[in-house]
C-alpha cells in the first residue's frame, strides 16, 4: 500500500496510454477499468474511469470527462529522490525523458547528491536523484 497522498491524474483521453507507459518505465502492476464497466454511458465506453498503478511507483488516473482539462501543472515536481538504486534512478530517468524533455540533465551536484528533472511526454514534471551513498 502506498504512502498517500497518490498522484491521481486526469488525461485528455489517453489514460490507457499514458498509465501503460508509466506501468512500463516503473515496474508494477496496472489495472483499469472503462467507463462502460462502471455503467457510465455518458462518455465513449472504452474511456478509463479508473486506472491504477501499484508498485514501487503508484499513481491513480482516468480520462478526463467532456470538457474537463486534463493533467497541467506549474511549480510542481513529482519527486523521485532516493526512490530506488542508482542504476534504476537512471534507467527512469531516461524513459521519462524519451518523448520528453529534459529540463535538467541527471548530474552530480556541488554537494555531493546526484539529480536532474525532467518533463515526460504526458507534461509531468519528474525530480530524480540520490545520494552519493546509495547502491547502484
Amino acid at each position: 500500500m502506498s504512502t498517500p497522498p497518490t498522484p491521481y491524474l486526469l488525461f485528455e483521453g489517453n489514460a490507457r496510454e499514458a498509465l501503460t507507459f508509466y506501468r512500463d518505465v516503473f515496474g508494477g502492476e496496472l489495472t483499469l477499468y472503462t467507463r462502460a464497466q462502471f455503467g457510465r454511458a455518458d462518455e465513449p465506453g472504452d474511456a478509463i474511469a479508473h486506472g491504477i498503478l501499484t508498485g514501487v511507483v503508484d499513481l491513480f488516473g482516468a480520462d478526463a470527462d467532456n470538457g474537463s482539462s486534463g493533467v497541467r501543472t506549474k511549480g510542481l515536481m513529482l519527486s523521485l529522490l532516493g526512490a530506488s538504486d542508482q542504476a534504476t534512478l537512471r534507467t527512469w530517468f531516461e524513459r521519462l525523458a524519451a518523448g520528453g524533455s529534459v529540463v535538467d540533465e541527471l548530474q552530480e551536484r556541488p554537494w555531493g547528491a546526484s539529480d536532474g528533472q525532467v518533463i515526460d511526454r504526458f507534461g509531468l514534471h519528474w525530480l530524480i536523484g540520490f545520494e552519493p551513498g546509495d547502491r547502484g
